[in-house]
């Protein structure tokens, strides 16, 4: 398997590409450009969140504690005196932190469910349905945010099984086959209840008319073909040597 470096390495470098895409169809404001990027990086390293000593588990676990700490204290902040609160937070950040983390891989086998495209799903889903229901966004956004998601998640998994094959010794690891697939198989009860939230947070999302009309418009396909490639020169490098070349010769 690769290592957490190469995970967040290609991450970063895959979810910006396909953000610099996102950009160019001009159906995403700006600013709203890296946090789809950034979505799209903590997916590439999601599926390691079931390796207990993983930093990719360490920091999921850190940035959830927060985010439902502070979730919690914006509903009640106030309800509470200042002392009140900071006992509720610290609370809250350090039960998920580290009651929750340990409970969680207690249960959790590493490359099991978690490694499966079916997990990948309801990650996105949670994604789409955060967006829009914690931050607000619009739901062709918050949809868009679910895809950056489970983009980063399959890259995850498609960086796993190509380090499952030993390209010098022309052999193929025993692990290969057992990162990029749709269900765990070994697993059936983790198969199931990952099915059962998978629907349950599919059922949260909002309405997703909006994110496939933009995917499928015609338009906006035209323009990113029109947009791929350069016309003519790159970065207009020809265009200038060729006005330099002509300047020379009519002198």
């Amino acid at each position: 398997m690769a290592n957490f470096r190469t995970h967040i390495g290609v991450g970063v470098v895959a979810s910006g590409m396909l953000a610099t895409l996102t950009m160019a169809s001009s159906l995403v404001p700006s600013n709203d450009l890296v946090k789809l990027a950034i979505v799209g990086t903590i997916g590439s390293v999601l599926p390691d969140i079931d390796l207990q000593n993983s930093r990719a588990s360490q920091a999921m676990f850190s940035a959830l504690a927060l985010f439902v700490a502070f979730t919690l204290l914006f509903n009640f902040a106030w309800k509470y005196s200042i002392a009140e609160m900071w006992i509720v937070w610290v609370g809250v950040f350090a039960a998920v932190r580290y009651i929750g983390h340990n409970m969680f891989h207690k249960f959790a086998v590493h490359r099991g469910i978690f490694h499966s495209i079916i997990a990948g799903i309801f990650f996105a889903f949670v994604t789409a349905f955060v967006f829009w229901n914690c931050y607000g966004s619009d739901p062709a956004i918050a949809w868009l945010a679910g895809a950056f998601m489970l983009f980063g998640y399959l890259v995850h998994l498609s960086l796993d099984e190509i380090y499952s094959v030993d390209f010098n010794n022309n052999r193929v690891k025993r692990s290969f086959g057992s990162a990029m697939k749709f269900i765990d198989r070994k697993h059936p009860k983790a198969t199931a209840g990952m099915v059962f939230a998978m629907l349950v947070a599919f059922f949260l999302t909002p309405e997703a008319n909006t994110f496939f009309a933009n995917l499928t418009n015609p338009e906006v396909w035209a323009v990113l073909n029109e947009r791929l490639w350069p016309e003519g020169s790159w970065f207009g490098i020809i265009a200038d040597m060729t006005r330099v070349a002509s300047a020379d010769i009519a002198q």
